[in-house]
This record gives C-alpha cells, sequence and structure tokens, in this order.
C-alpha cells in the first residue's frame, strides 16, 4: 500500500475501491474537470483541506491472461481433448466480466470487519459507484497498476457526472469534489497517457479488421512427423503363408490438417479440415499381414493429395440444453458421441489403431450424419443419431436411407468430478462388399465374416474412467458385436464378436501437458461362430501399448511408443510383432 493511496483512503476511502474494481472494464471517456463538476453544483472548491498527496505512488503490476472463447463442447470427466482441434494458449485462465453490485452484502469476501468496508459502503449508498465478479467476490487485495487506478478513478468521475445531471447535486460534498480535483491532477500524465493508448489500440484494431482473413473464421492446425517401423516375421493369413524374416523396413511419414473454424453467433462452430497424409499401413500383405499393428492414422494408398477431410456445423438448441452435430464428410461415430478414453487423439494419444478406442462401437458405417445430446444436468448426457456413408451416391442400394447405415444412442453419466461411465448401442447395416465389423482391427475373419454377403450388427459398448488422483486415471472399455448375415431369409445363428482393454493414463507426468498411457487390451476377436463353428478365432492375441507424449512446449511434443501383438491375427501360430514408433507434433 502506498502513501499516496493511505492518505485518500483516509480522506475519501472510496475513490481507491471504486478505481480497484472498476479497472478492468471501464472504458476511459473524455477527462471531466472538477472546475465543471463545482460549477455544475454552484460549488465552491477552494477550500482548505489537510489531505496530504505526497509525490511516489506503487507500481505493481498485475498480468491478467484472458483465454480466448471455447464453443460448447462436451466437457465429460477428463476427457484429454485433441490439442490439434485447440488454438494454443486457450488453456489458460479466463477472467469473467464485472457485474453492477447493489449492495455491499452482496460481496461474498467482504466482512463488515474489514477495514474498507464502510468505504464500500458509502460508494453504494452514495454513488452506485461499485461492481463486482459475477460469482459475487470482491478481489480486494488483487494489486494494480497507476494505470488502472486512473483508469477507474476516471469512470468514478463519469458517474460523478451522470449524479450531477440528474440533479442529485446532494450526494456530492465540496470535500469529495476538492479530493477528486487533487486525484486528478496527480493522474493527469497516467490519465492522457491511458486515453492515447485507447487511440492507438482503436487505430490497430481497426487496421486488422481491414486486413484480416475473416471476421467469423479462425484458422489453427497441426503437423505430424511419425517415424515407425515393425520387427517380427510376416503373420499367416488370407491365404499368405508366414514369413520367415522380418519383411518391413524404417518409414517416415507425415500428416498435415489445417481446419478453419468459423462460428456465426459466437456459440456454433462450422469446421473445414483440409488434410494431407502420408503414413504406412503396416497390415499390407507384404508386410506384417495383419490388422493388428495399423497405426492411430495411417494410409493404404497414400499419393500427397490434399483432400476435404471434415464438414461439420455444431450448434446449441433447446436453451443450451441440447447440442447438435451435422455432418458432412469424413465423419466417424466418435465425432458424435463422447469418447471417455483419454488416449482417442490420432495426434496425441495413443499411437496405434486399436488403442484408441473401442473399434467396433465408434467405427460403423458412417462420413454423413447427424446427433443431438441432450444434457439433463451436469451428470446426465444421452445422445442419439443416424449416419451413413454414401449419402451422396443417389444409385439404388445407397444414398442417405437406402445403403450401409448406423443409427445409435448412447447415455452417459458422471455421478461425481472423479468417475465417469457410459453405455451404448449402435445398430449397423453393411451392403454387400462393404461389410466392416470391427473398424479394420482384430482378425480378418471378425472384420467381414460372411464374404461380403450385406450383414447386419447390433453393438453394444460400455465405457468406464476412474480419476484415482491428479495423476493417476484408469479405465477401459468392453465391446461386444451380434453379426449375421441378410442374404437370405434363413434364421442363422449370430456370430458374437468381443473386445475389450484397459487403459492407465498419467497426466502431467514429469512436465505440465504430458501425458504418459498403457494399455492392455484383446483386439475384436470371433468367440461364437454361430451356426459355422469354423468362424471362430482359434486363438486369442492380446495388444500391449505403453507410450509417452512429452510437451516441450505449448506448441511442440514428442511422443515415443512401442506396441507388442501376440499370436497375429489370433493365431498363435504366428510369431509376436513389434512396433515401435516416434511421433513428433507441431500445433500452431
Amino acid at each position: 500500500m502506498t502513501k499516496i493511496i493511505q492518505n485518500v483512503l483516509k480522506r475519501t476511502p472510496g475513490m481507491f475501491s471504486a478505481a480497484a474494481l472498476l479497472m478492468a472494464n471501464s472504458a476511459l471517456a473524455n477527462q471531466v474537470s472538477v472546475e465543471q463538476l463545482a460549477n455544475a453544483q454552484n460549488i465552491n472548491t477552494n477550500t482548505n483541506t489537510t489531505t496530504q498527496l505526497p509525490v511516489e505512488a506503487q507500481n505493481d503490476t498485475a498480468n491478467d491472461t484472458a483465454s480466448e472463447q471455447e464453443l460448447p463442447v462436451d466437457t465429460r470427466l477428463q476427457k484429454l481433448k485433441d490439442p490439434s482441434l485447440q488454438i494454443p494458449g486457450a488453456e489458460l485462465e479466463q477472467v469473467d466480466p464485472m457485474g453492477q453490485v447493489t449492495s455491499v452484502s452482496q460481496l461474498s469476501d467482504v466482512q463488515p470487519t474489514d477495514w474498507a468496508f464502510q468505504a464500500l459502503q458509502s460508494l453504494v449508498e452514495r454513488y452506485g459507484c461499485i461492481v463486482g465478479y459475477p460469482d459475487g467476490t470482491y478481489k480486494g487485495n488483487r494489486p494494480m497498476t497507476r494505470y488502472e487506478f486512473a483508469a477507474g478513478l476516471n469512470a468514478c468521475l463519469e458517474r460523478i457526472t451522470e449524479l450531477i445531471a440528474a440533479a442529485t447535486a446532494d450526494l456530492i460534498t465540496r470535500d469529495d469534489l476538492a479530493v477528486l480535483q487533487r486525484l486528478q491532477e496527480e493522474f493527469a500524465v497516467e490519465l492522457a497517457e491511458l486515453r492515447g493508448r485507447v487511440d492507438a489500440l482503436e487505430a490497430r484494431t481497426a487496421e486488422l479488421e481491414a486486413n484480416q482473413f475473416s471476421t467469423t473464421t479462425k484458422l489453427n492446425g497441426e503437423i505430424l512427423f511419425w517415424l515407425t517401423d515393425t520387427w517380427g516375421e510376416r503373420a499367416e493369413a488370407r491365404g499368405e503363408p508366414q514369413s520367415e524374416n522380418d519383411r518391413t523396413e524404417t518409414a517416415l511419414g507425415y500428416r498435415v490438417r489445417l481446419n478453419f473454424d468459423t462460428s456465426f453467433t459466437g456459440k456454433d462452430r462450422l469446421r473445414t479440415r483440409l488434410q494431407a497424409r502420408d503414413i504406412p499401413n503396416w497390415s499390407g500383405r507384404d508386410l506384417t499381414n495383419t490388422l493388428m499393428t495399423r497405426l492411430g492414422t495411417d494410409e493404404s494408398d497414400p499419393d500427397d493429395t490434399v483432400v476435404l477431410d471434415n464438414l461439420v456445423y455444431e450448434f446449441p438448441v433447446l436453451n443450451e440444453k441440447g447440442y447438435v452435430i451435422v455432418g458432412l464428410n469424413s465423419i466417424d461415430l466418435d465425432d458424435f458421441m463422447p469418447v471417455l478414453n483419454p488416449f482417442q487423439s490420432s495426434g496425441s494419444g495413443s499411437v496405434s489403431r486399436f488403442g484408441r478406442y473401442n473399434p467396433t462401437f465408434y467405427r460403423g458405417p458412417a462420413d454423413t450424419g447427424i446427433s443431438l445430446q441432450y444434457a439433463f444436468n451436469d451428470k446426465f448426457l444421452v445422445t442419439g443419431g443416424y449416419a451413413a456413408p454414401e449419402s451422396e451416391d443417389p444409385r439404388e442400394g445407397r444414398g442417405l436411407f437406402n445403403g450401409s447405415f448406423s443409427g445409435f444412442g448412447q447415455v452417459l453419466v458422471e455421478p461425481n468430478e472423479s468417475l465417469a461411465f457410459s453405455i451404448g448401442y449402435v445398430r449397423n447395416y453393411f451392403r454387400n462388399d462393404d461389410v466392416n465389423l470391427t473398424g479394420s482391427t482384430g482378425s480378418f475373419t471378425a472384420r467381414d465374416p460372411f464374404d461380403g454377403v450385406p450383414t447386419t450388427a447390433d453393438q453394444l459398448g460400455l465405457e468406464a474412467q476412474w480419476k484415482l488422483n491428479d495423476r493417476i486415471q484408469i479405465g477401459g472399455w468392453f465391446g461386444t458385436t451380434w453379426a449375421r448375415p441378410e442374404e437370405n431369409d434363413d434364421d442363422d445363428d449370430d456370430i458374437t464378436i468381443i473386445n475389450g482393454a484397459l487403459t492407465i493414463a498419467f497426466p502431467d507426468l514429469f512436465k505440465k501437458g504430458s501425458l504418459g498411457g498403457i494399455i492392455v487390451g484383446v483386439p475384436p476377436i470371433i468367440t461364437d461362430g454361430g451356426d459355422d463353428d469354423e468362424l471362430k478365432d482359434p486363438d486369442t492375441s492380446v495388444h500391449i501399448e505403453v507410450f509417452y507424449r512429452y510437451a516441450l512446449n505449448d506448441f511442440i511434443a514428442i511422443t515415443p511408443a512401442l506396441f507388442v501383438i501376440t499370436n497375429p491375427n489370433h493365431d498363435e501360430n504366428n510369431e509376436t510383432l513389434w512396433v515401435g514408433s516416434f511421433r513428433t507434433q507441431f500445433r500452431f
């Protein structure tokens, strides 16, 4: 506390309080002369006063950083969002705007025993010149600069002018005006400089608005450099024999994404994403010959072409308790329904395709679709929707409603801040020669058990996450699929496919923003062949994955990782396969 502020408080304690509270959002207007105020009231300000205003004042600095406003998204428990979908710096704390206070009792952190209580009470009752935070606090211990004090003083002068104009002259005394005159003279330089800064900012803002790309669209992006290799003999499957040696070489691939996020109301988002990708698909016949070695993102036939990878519009409804997602290109079911697994992100989560989430539940036929998420409260969220992969194709057996499709629903419950779980159901139909029950994970037989025959499937998915503390979170999923061919009217028994995994996450491991992860699970496996027992997978593969994403800074992260597949293709005759990975992520 400086001498100048102490002396001001002795004479008129309300002035300091008003300045401290108003400095965050008071607009600087034209400076008002105290002599003009006195003339407006016919009050003589040439009166003796004992107030002493020393020359020096404290210059405490306060670094208040406001974050960029994020669009409404699902905020379920511990959902570690894909950093590629965020603007760097958006994780900083946001400072809320202030609201008018009509009674000092509204300020929860101000007590009658506080030394400034009478000053605050006077400002409310005499001048109405005080504001507080929306959470009902005053934050009176917050430091400020002389410039901030000057901004608050100027705002109080404006309020006094309003009182005079409203013929409330009895509220303004000669002593008040005398003190205000001294304060105005003391901070004349700061007030003038602040006014100049505001003018300069207005000019710069006008220049930016005139030259910016768009008033409604923001650009953010992600670039991945991905170094990978596999070790082990090629697995036997699809008529290909097991090899006697390693058939793969070290590969370096990349992925580039540019997201154009547009908002028309401040609460909606239209995302247009461009992508180019060239990352190897290790499941090729001449490589590992198993879907279990696929990476979190890869390309079967890369050609370095830039494509429209994502086109989706999201907006709130039903008094913002509901949220509608409309996707028109490259949308998967995990874009419509919340995923609890903290390793979901293809750029910063699990390095394997299987380790990101339940593949049978979240990888059904999709590409175009719509969903509605409705939050009854902060503990109960319901999602429902429909998706189709060939909505733009008007040919018979295709289109929005006459081809492959996914109808889905999910209920997510978060009893408290440490626990969340969900249960969901998906009804799939796959047209002929377009069957993929497992999202290209697990065994080849489980992916298409009926050799291209149109197939219907009922998928059940269960998920849970439990936050033990700030450093450890455990969870996992379990999925069951009941599938049947639709080629004839025979009442064939369903085949059964299951998959599941246990996950352990270590948020902020060794450094804030980093993430360690362990995944142990069983990729999709046919446990019951229905009418054909030969469809049943003979053995069981186990997926074991360890990775560590180290955040070098807010924009760059590196992820060394290793995952192991025992009994590839659920066949104990195949040797264990190892997949090594080193992923570098750049965000901007």
